[in-house]
């Protein structure tokens, strides 16, 4: 089970692997993301599109209610509910595409956290996905989500060394 924030959920919805996701995995959020989602689809930019694409899925998406979400300068509020939640629903993975919060969260979350392409490799390792479909949807991924150049691409990029 992996509990997932509105950048993760908003990257694996920009590359069209959301179904893919929510079919191999049990995949839980909370009420401040959908809250979160919900002002990112009235921007009319591939951001607001991919909010809409995860509205429309949350009938397949666990939406918890969190009463005191974690919340720091690094750690937003839909962040601090998710980390919240990993240990409440004894998640796995928490996935975050905020690298300045990925080392606060993993101090505060009972699950390991980690950035959106380690979904890809995932489906990798489960057959699901081929390797060379994995890192062309990486670079897709880098390019709708302005991460070329950038640390997470790198990161990301390092997944699958």
């Amino acid at each position: 089970m992996i509990v997932a924030d509105t950048s993760a959920l908003l990257s694996l919805a920009s590359i069209d692997l959301l179904d893919t996701v929510l079919a191999e995995f049990e995949v839980h959020t909370t009420e401040r993301v959908v809250d979160e989602l919900e002002e990112t689809s009235t921007y009319d930019d591939r951001h607001g599109a991919a909010a809409e694409a995860v509205l429309a899925t949350l009938n397949r998406i666990h939406t918890h209610q969190v009463k005191e979400p974690f919340q720091s300068s690094r750690v937003d509020s839909g962040e601090g509910s998710c980390a919240i939640l990993t240990a409440t629903e004894d998640a796995a993975f928490l996935i975050t595409d905020d690298l300045r919060a990925l080392p606060e969260l993993q101090t505060i979350a009972d699950a390991q956290v980690a950035i959106s392409p380690i979904v890809l490799k995932a489906l990798v390792e489960r057959d699901v996905l081929e390797r060379g479909d994995a890192l062309e949807k990486l670079d897709t991924l880098a390019e709708r989500r302005d991460w070329l150049g950038a640390p997470i691409y790198r990161r990301a990029q390092n997944l699958f060394q």
